[in-house]
């Protein structure tokens, strides 16, 4: 059976965990836009002062995704992310995000965002 296919456009999410080593936060949220199968969105709050992300969507519903970001230190910081949605109960969409940096360390981490 095909996946049902999710519009990620107009979705507001907010982050609700993430590697010690991440930088969103539960006050970090994101404003999410899609056309056809290409995704972007803008971000901030938290320690991010502003933040934006474009890729795209894939016959999962996956999405695959660059990010930039100013933190509140004025530094740059960018990485790359795929992030595989869960459809919950009540209907809304929760991203279990696997990320890395492509700055400094280059580590990596896994985060989860929710639709608020």
């Amino acid at each position: 059976m095909e996946p049902v296919k999710i519009n990620y456009n107009n979705l507001v999410f907010k982050a609700v965990s993430n590697s010690e080593n991440g930088e969103t936060s539960s006050e970090t949220v994101f404003h999410y836009k899609q056309e056809g199968n290409i995704l972007h969105a803008t971000y901030k709050g938290g320690s991010i002062l502003y933040g934006s992300l474009v890729g795209t969507v894939d016959e999962e519903n996956r999405l695959h995704f660059r990010y930039n970001q100013v933190n509140k230190n004025y530094q740059m910081r960018s990485g790359l992310c795929t992030s595989t949605p869960e459809v919950l109960p009540d209907g809304r969409i929760r991203l279990y995000e696997k990320w890395q940096w492509t700055v400094d360390e280059n580590s990596s981490g896994e985060s989860i965002i929710e639709e608020v």
